[in-house]
């Protein structure tokens, strides 16, 4: 419909042969979000000459706020040079609880929590979470992407996560219950539609307490860090969506200093980066990937940065397998429609994660070596809601084909990259 529109609004402008001016702007179909808070985000506003450029970014501006499911817009024509902008808005569900349950080590295990997504109508995120997977671990968020005006805003995290995790040395693993508590506070700019910067920092507190496994006079039954996080992080963001549909780039960068005074684990550095591309294919299919690039500070330590985990870079690989100071990652799939009606979709995904990692105090000869290469090819399905924020709900299967390869079932909310 939009190009409908702007092809009448060319041919108007070479009729007249002089410029549109914007007389009014009208948001239409809002029932939640906030007017005078959109009315500012957005650049095409009344007594502004039409700009098809600046509108098209202005639709793309309100298309990636939590509380839109889909922004389109008409142009109207009236007398002399004058033109009124209509944005139509179709909203999200936002207000949404969330629960998961799975078994690890034979311990049932879940998470309940409630988010909303689009708090006081101004894409501001607020909730929190409690989980049990025999300990007991909370968190509470706070969000706001232009709390201080459309180009700044502030995240607030408050968290106490205890899990039972592998620590690996000299081909032998011991499990440990490992409890990180923090509080970290993060400030954003805008700098333009495609452009933002973040800066944060966090202080933590790690343990690690011995539960079971292998043991070593070298590695520690008990562990406390103290630890401060500085972090940078920059994106570049050109992705359009078409509801659950997209198209285009994007770059996340993420770079973290963390000083701590511990033998085990001193003051290190890390980053990686994220490109992620996003490429239609006919009116349903979608084919996504992801590269991802990590290093870190190359510590020889059991407690290494990076793991190889189900549920951030390998499906049906396990939970946290390795760990390394180094990690070059790729995933890519194929997601096509197998079903549509109204809000809901039903989506087949066929994919491969594949991953290798340099082990901590390695070189980069580990990224090449055959036992720290893992591919896992897999099918999944996806069960979207059109009209709730972020409600993709994915079950995967992954088969590893590589040495020693495991496979298994994951599940999650929201796409996996």
């Amino acid at each position: 419909m939009k190009y409908i529109h702007l092809l009448l609004w060319l041919f108007t402008s070479i009729s007249y042969s002089q410029s549109l001016t914007i007389d009014k702007t009208a948001f239409l179909g809002t029932k939640r979000l906030d007017k005078s808070f959109l009315e500012k985000l957005i650049y095409s506003k009344s007594g502004v000459v039409l700009d098809s450029i600046q509108l098209n970014n202005d639709v793309q501006i309100l298309n990636r706020l939590n509380g839109v499911s889909k922004a389109e817009f008409s142009v109207i024509k009236k007398a002399g040079n004058l033109v009124d902008i209509n944005f139509i808005i179709s909203e999200n569900i936002t207000l949404i609880p969330n629960a998961s349950v799975w078994t690890t080590d034979e311990i049932g295990s879940y998470r309940i929590g409630i988010y909303e997504s689009n708090f006081l109508g101004k894409n501001n995120g607020i909730g929190g979470f409690y989980q049990y997977n025999g300990f007991h671990s909370y968190g509470l968020n706070f969000r706001s992407p232009q709390f201080f005006s459309p180009k700044y805003g502030i995240e607030i995290n408050l968290q106490k996560l205890i899990s039972k995790e592998p620590v690996y040395f000299s081909n032998q693993a011991a499990n440990y219950q490992y409890t990180n508590s923090s509080a970290e506070m993060i400030g954003n700019y805008r700098i333009n539609i495609k452009n933002e910067i973040r800066v944060g920092i966090a202080f933590l507190n790690e343990k690690y307490n011995y539960l079971d496994g292998a043991t070593s006079s070298s590695i520690p039954q008990f562990l406390a860090i103290d630890k401060k996080l500085l972090k940078l992080e920059y994106r570049f963001d050109n992705v359009t969506y078409d509801y659950y549909l997209a198209k285009g780039f994007r770059s996340n960068l993420y770079t973290q200093l963390v000083i701590s005074e511990n033998e085990f684990q001193d003051k290190f550095v890390i980053g990686w980066n994220d490109f992620l591309f996003y490429k239609r294919v006919g009116k349903s299919g979608n084919w996504a990937s992801r590269l991802r690039l990590g290093l870190s500070t190359n510590n020889e330590s059991p407690f290494a940065p990076f793991s190889v985990d189900n549920n951030v870079n390998l499906r049906g690989v396990g939970y946290i397998i390795d760990r390394g100071t180094g990690s070059v990652v790729f995933n890519t799939e194929f997601r096509k429609t197998l079903f549509e009606k109204k809000w809901f979709v039903l989506q087949g995904n066929a994919f491969v994660d594949s991953g290798t990692w340099r082990l901590p105090g390695g070189d980069f000869s580990d990224f090449v070596a055959a036992k720290n290469i893992r591919i896992y090819p897999g099918l999944g399905l996806r069960f979207i809601h059109k009209s709730i924020f972020n409600a993709v709900f994915r079950f995967d299967y992954g088969y590893g084909i590589t040495e020693n390869a495991s496979k298994g079932f994951v599940f999650g909310i929201g796409q996996y990259f």
